[in-house]
């Protein structure tokens, strides 16, 4: 489950308050507001899905509470603001500033987190389901990103609250893009041109290994080198595919476009 955006860590609850400076700008409501109060407006904004209105707020907290852990927490919420208001550009941009200045902190394992999860909901897509379009044909570029930061919180922080749910979405992510690699080649046997499957075919075999699409990738394969008459490659890459899958659905029905989505909606 994802941390609560507001929830702020013990070494923010022993930060002591600052009184708020004053403002030349009459227009600024905030500028007679101590830094408690803007947090706890934030919070409010938050709570209630007002996340562009939570951003402001925790950007003068952050200024007015330069230096503290206040205003580290301040970062952190405001790019959870961001991400879920659809600023997604800005809210990685906000969590590599905050990996960057606070490399030590204790909240660094949630800020991977979090930009793992801004890069893997960018792939998905909210209504990828109703569309039928899955993770593998889209742009693989924000899912290696999501991966990278999956992995490295995993790595670092093993023990962490994220991990366990970091580590799940890295093998839906590994699947996506093993898949993304046989869809490619899919588009080209169905076009004809074989040597191009062939490629996209070896491709998801050698750099993914123990993935659904590998099936599909055998298969492939084995009908792009048969449509070349290359009698020998096919025999030996049936023989595989008949050792691994057994039961195989691909030598009965063939290719027929798109085959029902292997993953689930996160």
């Amino acid at each position: 489950m994802l941390r609560a955006p507001f929830a702020i860590y013990p070494a923010v609850l022993a930060a002591c308050v600052l009184a708020a400076g004053c403002s030349s700008t009459p227009e600024d409501k905030t500028a007679s507001w101590t830094t408690e109060r803007i947090y706890s407006e934030a919070r409010e904004e938050l709570t209630g899905g007002s996340y562009d209105k939570a951003v402001p707020l925790l950007e003068k907290l952050e200024g007015r509470a330069a230096g503290t852990p206040l205003a580290q927490q301040a970062q952190l919420d405001k790019a959870y603001a961001q991400y879920k208001s659809g600023d997604k550009a800005q809210a990685i941009a906000t969590l590599d500033r905050f990996m960057k200045l606070h490399p030590a902190s204790p909240a660094l394992d949630y800020a991977l987190y979090l930009k793992g999860l801004v890069n893997f909901n960018d792939d998905l897509g909210m209504f990828a389901w109703l569309s039928r379009q899955d993770l593998s044909e889209r742009d693989q570029k924000a899912a290696k990103d999501s991966f990278e930061a999956f992995r490295e919180l995993s790595t670092r922080f093993p023990d962490s609250r994220y991990a366990q749910d970091a580590r799940q979405r890295m093998t839906y992510i590994v699947n996506s893009l093993a898949q993304y690699e046989v869809h490619v080649a899919r588009y080209y046997y169905q076009r004809g041109a074989y040597v191009a499957a062939i490629s996209r075919a070896q491709a998801a075999l050698a750099d993914y290994q123990n993935v659904p699409a590998q099936e599909e990738a055998l298969y492939i394969l084995t009908r792009s080198y048969d449509a070349l008459g290359m009698t020998q490659l096919r025999d030996d890459t049936q023989r595989i595919m008949d050792a691994s899958y057994p039961k195989s659905a691909f030598g009965a029905n063939g290719i027929k476009g798109k085959a029902e989505p292997w993953w689930k909606v996160w």
